[in-house]
C-alpha cells in the first residue's frame, strides 16, 4: 500500500498562537482545532480574553476535547519595561515541545498626522507590532522541535508595501517585518520563518482602532473599492495563508499576500 503524502500535516502537532483571541488569530485557532492539532496554546494580553476565546472554541467544537488540548496563556506585550521578561515567562509556561509559533497580535492602529508624532508615540506603536515578534522568535527557537517541519509565522499588512496617508509610523514597522523575517529565516534555519501580509480584513480591530462601529464600517466599505476582488478580506479566507506556510516545509523567508489584489488597483 502506498504511504499517504497528502494527509493532514497538522494533526498531532503543537501550536502557539500569540494574539489568538480575536481576528485572524482566533480564526486560525478555529482552523487548527478543525485540523486536530494535539496541543493548542492561545495567548493574549488579558486572562479574561483568553478564557473567553477558549470557551467559544469549546462551544463551537464540542467534540474537540477528544482531539485537542487547549491551554490559555496571558501575556502582555505592550509594556517596554516588561516585554522581554513576559515573553520568557510565556514560553516557560509551555509544557510540551512546539511545532509552530504564530504571531498575529496587534493593538489599535497608530495612524496620526506626521506633525503630531513624537518619540514616545513612535516607540509604543512598535511595541506589539515589531519588538514583540523579535523577542518571541528569540525565545521560541529553544522550544521548537528542530528541523524544517517547524516554523515561526509573523503578520504584517499591505501598508508595508502600499502607503496610506497618515500611516507612516505603522508602515515603517510593517515594512521592517519583511527584513526581520528574512534575517531570522537565516539565523534560525532549518526552522522556517515566514510572514503573512493581509490587506483589509473584516475583524474587530477596526472598531477598536476607530472607536466607533459606524466609522469602522465606513472604513471597510472604502477598502472594497481599492481591492480587485471588490470585497474586504474574510478571516476564513486569509487564515488559509497561515495554514499554507505551516504545512509547506519548503517555504521560508517568504512573504505571502492575501490582500484582494490591492496592488493591481
Amino acid at each position: 500500500m502506498t504511504t499517504p503524502k497528502y494527509t493532514n500535516k497538522l494533526a498531532n502537532t503543537s501550536v502557539l498562537i500569540i494574539g489568538g483571541t480575536s481576528g485572524l488569530g482566533f480564526g486560525l485557532a478555529e482552523a487548527l482545532v478543525e485540523h486536530r492539532v494535539s496541543n493548542l496554546y492561545i495567548s493574549s494580553s488579558r486572562k479574561e480574553r483568553v478564557d473567553s476565546a477558549i470557551s467559544r472554541l469549546r462551544s463551537t467544537y464540542p467534540d474537540s476535547e477528544q482531539t485537542t488540548k487547549i491551554t490559555g496563556l496571558p501575556c502582555n506585550l505592550g509594556d517596554e519595561s516588561t516585554l522581554e521578561s513576559n515573553v520568557k515567562t510565556l514560553f516557560s509556561s509551555i509544557d510540551s515541545k512546539l511545532d509552530h509559533v504564530v504571531f498575529t497580535a496587534g493593538d489599535p492602529l497608530a495612524a496620526k498626522p506626521l506633525g503630531e508624532i513624537d518619540m514616545p508615540f513612535m516607540k509604543q506603536a512598535g511595541m506589539v507590532r515589531f519588538f514583540a515578534p523579535f523577542f518571541v522568535a528569540q525565545q521560541a527557537v529553544s522550544y521548537l522541535n528542530a528541523g524544517p517541519a517547524s516554523s515561526i509565522t509573523f503578520t504584517t499588512g499591505s501598508v508595508s508595501e502600499k502607503p496610506i496617508p497618515n500611516w507612516s509610523v505603522v508602515a515603517s514597522y510593517a515594512s521592517a517585518m519583511h527584513g526581520m523575517t528574512r534575517g531570522l529565516a537565516l539565523d534560525l534555519k532549518p526552522v522556517r520563518v515566514n510572514l503573512i501580509s493581509p490587506g483589509g480584513v473584516d475583524t474587530e480591530l477596526w472598531v477598536n482602532s476607530l472607536g466607533d462601529k459606524n466609522k469602522a464600517q465606513a472604513a471597510m466599505e472604502g477598502m472594497k473599492g481599492k481591492a480587485a476582488t471588490g470585497e474586504i478580506g474574510r478571516v476564513e479566507d486569509v487564515v488559509e495563508s497561515y495554514l499554507y506556510v505551516l504545512k509547506d516545509r519548503n517555504v521560508t523567508g517568504s512573504v505571502v499576500r492575501s490582500d484582494g489584489g490591492v496592488f493591481l488597483m
